[in-house]
């Protein structure tokens, strides 16, 4: 036994030794690898925009270096592609933007904000061209600025209006036994609608209706400039599907071309007068970004604007790219705060909200902050309830036309499964030393003491929240309640009931903190530098892939989509400020 353990003994030292020259082997090579391979970009080239791999406007930096080598996401955000395509118009290398077959992960203002970027670059004279085997809706809105836009012959388009979907849950919590307790400000109604309620109610849909033709009038109003063609007459498009075939869509003038995509990329040779029999030269936009991202910008400006990214649901805890934690959003402010060089911050927002008291720590950084050097938001696809709350004492507030904002409210929901036990018949007996000792079980029926001792936390910290924003906003109390109760705004409405200052994207925000700390000649700096370990590192490794890599591989993205919307409910502890159902806007 003693010689079989001995050799089992040498057996697995033999294979850690492999597996640690393994890891040194990957990370020299991708220490020195990395540093060794520049992109170069070739003259006469043209970049080719595919966004698949792009989710969020900021993608990350950590403390731990190893973690940012062996990240997943390539670190590079929305911010750096806009970053890079400014950067382009004023390459001689680069010659056009080509826009081929793009199926982004984008939300509505940061396809605004990408649009505004390739319409500013095309004022240098240099081309945009579109091709798709099909259009979405969200797509046809970014490359509506490309001049000519191709449609494959047996494509589709998409452009038929916006719609919201919501489901109501009341009657399967009858049958199924599992009921969610709703507690709420009296007057939050339309929020915790699907849990209460089979259908929408008039108040709801008139605001969400609302929300929708706000979004959609700013949408159609841009690609009508682009594409030369009224309003009214994309209405009629949209409303009678006008344009849901490749012919149909170039008869109405939303495609100029109807062809294969060999024909789009002769065209592209022509423009740069390369042989048919030749290939072109193209750089992808990721790496032109990485190219522009590591290339030292030449600046004597000592003053600096610091970029705080807040995106995701908000939680407790560190955060990440993902999720906006109290740990690494405050820290962040404390630097900026107490960093000599940097006069002014720029708080970019793009969350749904989520804890009430998390929310409520970052405000409080932020009013700290707010004392000592400017502060302005910018916001992003949503700024709501709990997005909202961090956002509304800045010095001001930037958003775009088809911003989410507002949801202004709070409530608590409660899982109760006691008459699902009862109908399996298991009994549920409490033994407790004081009246109030087991406080809340959600196999036994709700309390009315509990309820009462909830909602009075609930009231609580909804008055908060308004007397925030009414602080914040100068507005009365009675002002901010009266377009507040969980109402949801597009960011064009939200300038006119005073809850944003202005309609624009981060480089207006940025100008506005400049202008706010009286500086001219300025550069940036990003947060927040993110706190993992080394089981962090380990995950991102080429062959460490998540276990919910793998489930998604299996089931498909859609469905991991549900898992991920229960995990996130489970994760969700306190009270709430956010939106408590995902508008699906289709």
């Amino acid at each position: 036994m003693k010689f079989l353990g001995n050799v089992l003994a040498t057996i697995i030292g033999i294979f850690i030794f492999f597996m640690l020259f393994f890891f040194g082997i990957l990370i020299i090579g991708a220490i020195f690898g990395g540093e060794s391979e520049g992109i170069s970009v070739k003259n006469n080239s043209v970049i080719e925009l595919n966004l698949e791999d792009i989710k969020n406007d900021y993608a990350g930096k950590f403390k731990d270096p190893w973690v940012t080598i062996f990240s997943d996401g390539k670190n590079i955000g929305l911010t750096d592609i806009i970053s890079a395509i400014e950067e382009a118009k004023t390459d001689d290398d680069i010659k056009g933007i080509s826009i081929l077959n793009d199926e982004s992960q984008l939300g509505m203002a940061q396809s605004k904000a990408l649009r505004d970027a390739l319409q500013d670059f095309k004022k240098s004279g240099k081309f945009v061209m579109a091709y798709a085997n099909s259009y979405s809706q969200k797509e046809y809105y970014l490359n509506s600025v490309a001049k000519p836009i191709y449609l494959n012959p047996v494509g589709e388009m998409d452009f038929k209006g916006l719609s919201a979907e919501i489901l109501f849950f009341k009657d399967f919590q009858e049958k199924s036994g599992v009921k969610m307790e709703v507690i709420r400000h009296g007057k939050y109604k339309s929020a915790v609608e699907p849990f209460l309620e089979n259908k929408m109610s008039d108040a709801n849909r008139e605001q969400t209706s609302a929300l929708l033709n706000s979004i959609w009038n700013s949408v159609v109003t841009e690609i009508s400039k682009s594409r030369n063609v009224p309003v009214v007459k994309l209405n009629e498009i949209a409303n009678g599907l006008l344009a849901r075939t490749p012919q149909m869509a170039k008869t109405k003038g939303l495609v100029d071309i109807v062809a294969y995509e060999d024909v789009y990329h002769d065209a592209i040779k022509n423009i740069l007068k390369v042989e048919k029999d030749e290939d072109y030269n193209k750089v992808s936009i990721l790496d032109y970004a990485k190219k522009v991202a590591a290339t030292s910008k030449n600046t004597d400006a000592n003053d600096k604007i610091a970029i705080i990214y807040a995106q995701g649901e908000i939680r407790s805890g560190e955060g990440d790219v993902d999720v906006i934690g109290e740990g690494s959003m405050r820290r962040s402010l404390q630097e900026a705060r107490k960093d000599k060089n940097i006069k002014a911050i720029v708080l970019r927002i793009n969350s749904p909200g989520g804890s009430a008291l998390t929310s409520d720590l970052i405000w409080r950084e932020v009013e700290l902050t707010k004392k000592v050097k400017p502060v302005v938001v910018s916001m992003g696809n949503y700024a709501a309830s709990g997005g909202y709350y961090i956002a509304c004492n800045a010095n001001k507030i930037f958003a775009e036309n088809n911003t989410i904002t507002g949801s202004i409210g709070v409530f608590g929901i409660l899982p109760n499964f006691s008459q699902l036990t009862k109908k399996i018949g298991i009994n549920v007996e409490q033994v407790k030393t004081h009246e109030n000792a087991a406080r809340y079980s959600p196999f036994v029926p709700l309390d009315e003491k509990l309820k009462a001792v909830t909602l009075e936390e609930i009231e609580h910290i909804y008055k908060t929240f308004v007397m925030h924003v009414a602080q914040g906003r100068k507005m009365t109390f009675a002002q901010v309640d009266a377009i507040a109760q969980g109402r949801v705004w597009a960011g064009s409405e939200a300038v006119k009931i005073g809850l944003v200052d202005k309609i624009g994207g981060l480089n207006d925000a940025i100008q506005e903190a400049a202008t706010l700390a009286k500086t001219k000649t300025y550069s940036t700096q990003n947060y927040p530098e993110y706190e993992k370990d080394i089981n962090d590192l380990l995950a991102n490794l080429p062959f460490g892939k998540s276990k919910e890599s793998f489930i998604k591989e299996e089931i498909g993205e859609e469905n991991y989509k549900i898992i991920e919307e229960v995990k996130r409910l489970q994760s969700q502890k306190g009270v709430q400020a956010i939106m408590p159902f995902e508008i699906n806007i289709k």
